[in-house]
């Protein structure tokens, strides 16, 4: 009787979830080697989402020498070690970490205004707590931005990129 029950219960939770509607969303999957697969949605990223409101008092640098205009370290961004540089069947990358006194939000507006000037697309934004990522692509041009607080009250950021040059 208690089985009988049970299976009652499971397919009616399951016909009331079939009946609802679910927009499409694009999906990522992601695998390390000490979980099993996880599927989470991507969230869209608009054009019109806010961006900071005051420019920043000093121009950007470079992230490194020969990146393309849409890898550059938000202004007053220290480098904590020289950049990573690469050359890959896509073109030339790198990567880069530096830290900045901009909370990781501006740090991510900033990256996204300078990545969609120069004709890259969002594909990818993500919060997790504090911190906030960014990703956009353009062909093989592409751009990725991870921001995080600091226990010292800075922001950490990684920047890689890779350009058909």
């Amino acid at each position: 009787m208690k089985r009988y029950w049970a299976v009652a219960v499971c397919v009616t939770a399951i016909g009331g979830l079939a009946g609802c509607e679910r927009a499409e969303s694009p999906t990522a999957t992601v695998s390390t080697p000490d979980a099993a697969e996880r599927t989470a949605t991507v969230p869209e990223v608009t054009a019109d989402a806010a961006l900071p409101t005051q420019a920043p008092a000093a121009p950007a640098q470079p992230a490194a020498d020969g990146a393309p205009a849409f890898a550059v370290l938000y202004p007053g961004g220290s480098v904590d070690d020289e950049a990573i540089a690469a050359t890959g069947p896509s073109g030339p990358g790198g990567l880069v970490t530096y830290l900045t006194d901009a909370d990781p939000e501006t740090v991510i507006a900033f990256h996204r205004a300078r990545a969609e000037a120069a004709g890259l697309a969002s594909v990818m934004a993500m919060n997790q707590g504090e911190a906030r990522a960014y990703g956009a692509a353009r062909d093989q041009d592409n751009l990725q931005v991870v921001a995080s607080p600091t226990p010292e009250g800075r922001t950490s950021v990684q920047l890689s990129w890779s350009a058909a040059g």
